[in-house]
């Protein structure tokens, strides 16, 4: 009879009674055992962090918040994958600091196939640890755009006339030397941004001559190229062929060398918070724009209609959040006061009679400032076209509905006051020696005329002398 048959009379058990406290204990040190070593040899990982499209002031949060993240978990890697026109200056300093201190080497990784390191991109790939470009992918283009527009970097050839007043004014060079060009502001911009990637190019034994060339003459190289010149430091198709061939690469972090143990890494993408994402939200121009335009119109509702209170708690909190994307965005402050001065100009049309005069100065100034407002060259940080479009037109079919109304109500008879009594007709009740009263509207009125009215007939009023009616009768 096998040991598990249902007679339980002829049951054997298998594990004898006297030895379960042995088990138990033995289970027990094996359970300790396996927890001390668990602890002892945590799981390594590489985390992965990604910036798709320009680089603002989200993805600078997101990338400190990463490399937090990454520092407190004792990461053996941060791999920081880019696909980016470029972004703002004050973004790009800031993510290039959060790498320069971190504690786990950062390698910069343009990927995938097609994407590109472009402007501050390069300077970001030229400051991480590991510089890596996936095949089909290209970085450079890195010359400052300035705010306002966009600059060359090159003096523009002068005429022969334009050549002989510089020379009288700056006096001409000994041995025939062309006189010194005073530097303007584009140079200074372009002399900082080159100082500035010959340092990170100096600091991670790149190519210092490319790194210059990129800045002044905007140059661009394909993934094989930039690594045959040293720019780069190699290629990888894709994140597990970058965790390979970076393995026992020694870097420098922090002044200490460091050999990476990337074989067999287990990788944990890192995705934005709510912080990150809400700021993306917000710093986004068109968003931005929105933002102020509700804001703006509903504090004027709120001024116009007391104790409404919707309005002016959506409008405060959205002009609120306005001037904090306007504080990190490159914001026109002349644009900033013509958008004021066409809301308060098209606001004032409604109860001035300029005849359109303020309406239309009010629509120009808006259209004017919006445009004005973020008038920058770098990509993904200008407001649409489309939307200033739209925003005016709106603008201009309300005002134009406004003077539309005006002049129909300016054409309807007068219904309320006393101008609206001349014209009417009315009951005599009682007259005598040219004064009387008369029922109107049902309400009793003195009343007189210039000769004798019998009760009973019907008068018409012609004008109004005080509280008493003058009238005539209507017949």
């Amino acid at each position: 009879m096998p040991p598990w048959s249902n007679d339980k009379s002829r049951f054997v058990p298998l594990i004898r009674p006297g030895f379960g406290p042995h088990w138990a204990l033995a289970a027990a040190l094996l359970l300790l055992i396996a927890g001390a070593v668990s602890k002892a040899e945590p799981k390594r990982s590489a985390y992965l962090l990604t910036i798709n499209g320009p680089i603002g002031p989200a993805a600078s949060d997101y990338i400190a918040t990463g490399i937090k993240k990454a520092r407190d978990d004792n990461a053996e890697l941060i791999v920081l994958q880019m696909d980016t026109p470029g972004g703002l200056d004050t973004s790009m300093r800031e993510i290039i600091r959060d790498i320069l201190s971190s504690p786990v080497p950062v390698a910069g990784f343009v990927a995938p196939s097609g994407a590109r390191a472009a402007s501050a991109g390069t300077y970001i790939l030229y400051a991480s640890h590991i510089a890596a470009m996936a095949p089909g992918t290209n970085l450079g283009a890195a010359t400052p755009v300035q705010i306002g527009g966009g600059f060359s970097p090159f003096p523009k050839p002068q005429s022969s006339d334009e050549k002989e007043k510089s020379e009288k004014e700056d006096g001409k060079k000994e041995d025939g030397a062309p006189p010194a060009r005073k530097p303007t502001l584009s140079d200074k911009a372009v002399n900082d941004a080159i100082a500035y990637i010959r340092s990170l190019a100096q600091l991670r034994g790149r190519n210092v001559e490319w790194a210059e060339k990129a800045v002044r003459e905007a140059a661009s190289l394909p993934a094989e190229e930039a690594l045959r010149n040293n720019v780069i430091d190699l290629l990888a198709d894709n994140i597990d062929d970058l965790l390979i061939k970076v393995d026992a690469r020694k870097v420098e972090v922090l002044g200490k060398t460091r050999a990476l143990d990337t074989a067999g890494i287990s990788v944990r993408q890192i995705e934005p918070d709510w912080r990150s994402k809400l700021l993306g939200i917000i710093t986004n121009p068109n968003i931005a724009y929105i933002l102020m335009l509700i804001g703006i119109y509903g504090l004027i509702l709120e001024f116009y209609n007391p104790g409404v209170v919707a309005p002016g708690v959506i409008g405060a909190i959205s002009l609120v959040l306005a001037f904090y994307a306007f504080h990190i965005l490159p914001i026109n402050y002349a644009g900033f006061a013509l958008i004021l001065l066409g809301v308060v100009l098209m606001v004032a049309e409604a109860f001035t009679p300029s005849f359109g005069v303020l309406g239309l100065g009010g629509i120009a100034a808006f259209t004017i400032g919006s445009i004005m407002l973020i008038d920058t060259d770098i990509p993904g940080y200008r407001i649409s076209r489309a939307l200033i479009g739209s925003i005016g037109f709106l603008g201009a079919g309300g005002l134009l509905l406004v003077l539309f109304l005006l002049g129909r109500a300016r054409r309807r008879p007068v219904v309320s006051g006393p101008e609206e009594m001349v014209g009417l007709a009315g009951k005599v009740i009682e007259w005598q020696g040219g004064e009387g009263r008369i029922r109107i509207h049902g309400e009793l009125w003195n009343a007189k005329a210039d000769r004798d009215i019998e009760a009973g007939h019907r008068v018409r009023v012609e004008r109004i002398e005080g509280l008493t009616l003058v009238v005539t009768p209507a017949d």
